[in-house]
């Protein structure tokens, strides 16, 4: 696709493409004002769904018999009469119920606009209350209009060869292209302008290939060159050349919104992406290697999906999707900012304004933005990153991986340390979590329970746990929770004096033991409520674990063997009994992160002492800034005005409607990825295809054939 082809080729293609997208340009002349269709639809419309739709549209209901679906609708108005008098805001009858000037007349009765919306009307309706829809479109869901409408589009159609138009100097046209730019000059009464000489040929060619200036001796080769192909052959010389996939290479980097850098971060985070040179180094290949444009697309969506065989290097190329930014970590965000860039970048498609709601101009509903999100939602970066298969110096490398397994061991001490001091705060708490189970358990509502558990600042897994365990131990003696369990039965009222007995009987059943250290906690102590009774189980457990810890920094500092367990057996017994895997207060691996949070700003900049390593390193292996399938794909669902937690309707991943066949189907390969890329890529989508020769006719001669190069939708030109 990219070289082995001359310039001259690139262009003749790749016009041939663009104009024959152009000659499918519906140009419909509207009898509204452009700019006053314009500010309808900026201003007016959005208005009329959000405010007024609930109560005046056939798609909602009808109140006083006026609708706001159409033009012909508000000026027929409803029992009161007429809805507008063109040119005349002050008698017309929306106007005034927006002002709220009359008691009588005033809408929205709920809640009146905002200044500035009413304002918005009134010179609406001064300016002649331009409104492109119809009476018919208004009878229709209001997207289902622009859905009908934009599928009729010139750039959703098919490209179609267009007839070559006739010209008057034949002898000019050397290619189809210049047929219709000569057609054009002739329809003004122009000329085309003098061909180049062959010195600024040349630094036209050089500049636009490769980006740098020939040398006086290639200038003056060319010069001398007399054989009739000296021009292809001077380009065919630029394609072949290394700066050629650089130059070019960079334009698509643009696309890509390629960077070393992740953006704004938290605190302490490395903000260079560790291999974000791989998918430059990628790109730059795939121009000056001929990658087939559909196969360039490919493998920057699913690359991990293609059959590669013993050739990893294109898995660089998912660098495309994960080279964003990184929004401080919100999945939701990077995910649109991937569906920003896909259909975008590759289409000309705002499928991202679709976010929110169905797209106020192009038909793409809020069900395929989310289709799409599933398909990204279904995919994850891999913590460990894919080897490319090349090798960088030996004695670099080894140096490489002596400082990257210091650092590795370095982050492991410190979270293995701040997971062992956390579980010995949790077991110095005991006390606080007996008790914080069951205050939570008696609580209706779960959202005042979490919001207790964070006020104590304990750990809710933790707490939840605890809850089990205390429901199962009611039916079951246990040394050590069973004095907790009967005083916890005992209501608050008269709590001293019906906690006595208990307590005062503790031990005394030989055949229902209690631990000594905690029969001495309770025992002639003053013991007047519950809390009371976590407090001697919070001073046992603490003093129990805070020996254990003095021993075991004691021992760390003298570089000695650290110890397992305490010197007095009645202490070591009660402490292993937290430290039980069956025990609610030991977390286990998997849940270790719920540990760490107060970690977290280290835990940060130990990684990225190591993602910097990776980074600058000459040493380090290259990697692929790579993407993998999810296990399970997730099933998405539609978030009601782009909310997560308004979940509405769940939808299948699967491509665009505007863009797919009548039988459609949802994507059944993992997250469909490979599915989504071979939609982009297909024949069938005329998007694509239009989107690129455009770019490529910008940048050779300065302007597009479309301005608009990323938005190819009803509003492009």
């Amino acid at each position: 696709m990219w070289r082995n082809r001359s310039l001259m080729s690139i262009g003749k293609r790749g016009a041939a493409l663009a104009v024959g997208a152009l000659a499918w340009v519906s140009v419909a002349q509207a009898a509204e004002d452009p700019k006053g269709v314009e500010f309808f639809e900026n201003k007016v419309r959005p208005l009329l769904v959000e405010r007024c739709f609930e109560c005046h549209s056939t798609t909602k209901k009808i109140k006083g018999g006026l609708s706001l679906d159409s033009k012909e609708a508000i000026l027929k108005g409803g029992d009161t009469g007429p809805g507008l008098v063109a040119g005349n805001p002050d008698a017309s009858l929306l106007i005034k119920a927006v002002r709220y000037h009359d008691e009588n007349l005033q809408m929205p009765p709920k809640k009146k606009l905002e200044e500035a919306q009413v304002k918005d009307l009134e010179a609406w309706v001064k300016m002649g209350a331009p409104d492109p829809r119809t009476a018919a479109a208004g009878k229709l869901n209001p997207f289902d209009s622009i859905m009908a409408e934009g599928k009729k589009h010139w750039a959703f159609q098919p490209v179609k060869k267009p007839a070559q138009p006739t010209v008057k100097n034949a002898a000019w046209v050397k290619s189809p292209i210049d047929a219709f730019v000569l057609a054009k000059l002739e329809s003004k009464e122009m000329q085309p302008t003098m061909p180049a000489d062959k010195r600024t040929l040349i630094r036209r060619a050089y500049f636009d290939l490769t980006g740098l200036p020939p040398t006086p001796e290639e200038v003056s080769a060319f010069l001398t060159d007399r054989t009739p192909d000296a021009y292809e052959k001077l380009i065919d010389k630029l394609l072949a050349s290394p700066r050629y996939g650089e130059r070019w290479g960079r334009h698509w980097l643009d696309v890509a919104r390629y960077a070393d850098t992740k953006g704004y971060l938290a605190g302490g985070v490395e903000r260079r992406f560790g291999y974000s040179y791989t998918y430059r180094d990628y790109v730059v290949r795939a121009f000056n290697e001929d990658i087939p444009y559909d196969r360039f697309i490919k493998e920057q969506i699913a690359a991990d999906l293609l059959p590669l065989g013993e050739d990893k290097r294109p898995l660089a190329a998912l660098g495309f999707l994960t080279l964003g930014r990184q929004f401080l970590g919100n999945q939701n965000d990077i995910i649109d900012d991937r569906i920003d860039l896909v259909t975008r970048g590759l289409m000309g498609v705002t499928v991202a304004c679709a976010r929110c709601h169905d797209h106020k101009f192009d038909p793409v509903p809020t069900k395929d933005y989310y289709s799409l999100y599933g398909v990204f939602a279904s995919s994850t970066e891999p913590t460990e990153k894919p080897l490319l298969g090349t090798k960088p110096d030996p004695k670099d490398n080894e140096a490489y991986l002596v400082e990257h397994k210091k650092l590795e061991d370095k982050l492991a001490e410190f979270r293995a340390e701040e997971v062992r001091k956390q579980m010995a705060e949790i077991r110095k708490r005991t006390g606080d979590y007996l008790k914080t189970a069951v205050d939570t358990k008696a609580m209706t509502d779960r959202g005042a329970a979490t919001k207790l558990i964070q006020e104590r600042k304990l750990e809710k897994d933790v707490v939840e746990a605890w809850v089990k365990q205390l429901d199962a131990l009611k039916s079951k003696h246990d040394e050590v929770f069973t004095p907790w369990v009967q005083l916890a039965a005992l209501p608050a009222d008269g709590f001293a004096d019906k906690a006595k007995p208990i307590i005062e009987a503790l031990g005394n059943d030989a055949a229902k033991p209690i631990h000594p250290l905690i029969r001495n906690a309770l025992k002639g102590r003053s013991i007047t409520s519950l809390k009371d009774v976590a407090d001697r189980y919070n001073e046992t457990f603490a003093g129990i674990e805070n020996k254990f810890q003095e021993m075991y920094a004691a021992a760390k500092k003298k570089n000695e063997a650290l110890p397992t367990a305490l010197r007095d057996s009645q202490e070591n017994t009660l402490r292993l009994v937290l430290l039980d895997e069956k025990s609610p207060s030991f977390v286990a691996e998997e849940k270790h992160d719920i540990l760490l949070d107060g970690a977290r700003p280290k835990l940060r900049e130990l990684k990225a002492d190591i993602d910097r390593l990776d980074a600058v390193h000459p040493g380090a292996p290259a990697r692929a800034m790579a993407m993998v399938d999810k296990d399970k794909p997730m099933n998405p669902v539609v978030f009601i005005r782009g909310s997560p937690g308004n979940r509405g309707p769940q939808v299948p991943r699967q491509f665009l409607e505007v863009l797919s066949k009548p039988d459609r189907k949802p994507f059944e390969k993992g997250s469909g990825r490979l599915e989504l890329a071979e939609s982009i890529a297909s024949k069938d989508n005329p998007l694509t295809a239009r989107v690129l020769v455009n770019r490529f006719w910008m940048l050779h001669f300065g302007n597009p054939l479309v301005r608009t190069t990323a938005d190819f939708g009803v509003r492009s030109d």
